[in-house]
């Protein structure tokens, strides 16, 4: 089995193991616990070396596979929670989320559907280093992504209506965010300001020169912040 000569360390020759009928379209559909699963993810991606480069395949789908990631981040396997991170960490460097608004398993032979109840990372932890504009704020996910928040790496906030706050999620990659952890976002709104944005005073967070508006100022005092 030889590595593609471009993205070597992510590509394997998938059609090569197809040959010798070890592979083949549709399964990851027909896989029948996470174990085997992962063994054939892990022909797509290499463990340990980061995202596949999911964006540039267009494999074929191949319908939906009884996986869920729930809204505290874990992920579940036909109704059984994954409790082995490195397998956990393995699935999310091959999930893609499209247009259509779902979520994927994507290989450059198939792509499986599978749920995700509200993000499918979380943010657990948060480092700030510097001030003002030079801010830069780089969050580690549940899954070991890094990201420092900033143009590239956008963060949003989502109100909650049932308790009058506000939910953070920043942009991991592609179209894959996380959601911040509750304890990182009182640390996360501690750093906020008032900054004007289009002529209105916006309470806000600022990461590598970018502005993230959480809420009008008028409106943070009634605010669950």
């Amino acid at each position: 089995m030889a590595d593609k000569p471009d993205n070597s360390d992510y590509f394997v020759t998938m059609a090569r193991e197809n040959t010798h009928g070890r592979t083949g379209s549709g399964d990851l559909a027909k896989a029948a616990d996470a174990a085997s699963l992962s063994a054939l993810v892990s022909r797509a991606a290499r463990a340990g070396k980061g995202a596949a480069p999911v964006e540039r395949w267009n494999p074929p789908f191949c319908g939906d596979l009884d996986m869920e990631i729930r809204a505290d981040g874990t992920w579940f396997y036909l109704g059984t929670p994954i409790g082995r991170m490195p397998l956990v960490q393995l699935f999310s460097s091959v999930l893609r989320k499209d247009e259509d608004g779902k979520a994927y398993l994507v290989t450059p032979v198939e792509k499986v559907g599978i749920r995700v109840e509200d993000a499918p990372f979380i943010a657990v932890e948060m480092a700030v280093t510097g001030e003002g504009e030079a801010r830069v704020l780089t969050f580690r996910t549940n899954v070991g992504d890094v990201v420092e928040a900033g143009p590239d790496h956008p963060i949003r906030f989502e109100e909650e209506p049932a308790t009058g706050g506000v939910k953070p999620y920043i942009l991991v990659r592609g179209r894959l965010e996380a959601l911040v952890a509750r304890s990182v976002m009182y640390e996360l709104v501690d750093l906020g300001e008032e900054v004007e944005v289009g002529g209105r005073p916006m309470f806000a967070v600022r990461s590598k020169g970018a502005v993230f508006p959480v809420m009008p100022m008028e409106k943070l005092e009634h605010s669950g912040i």
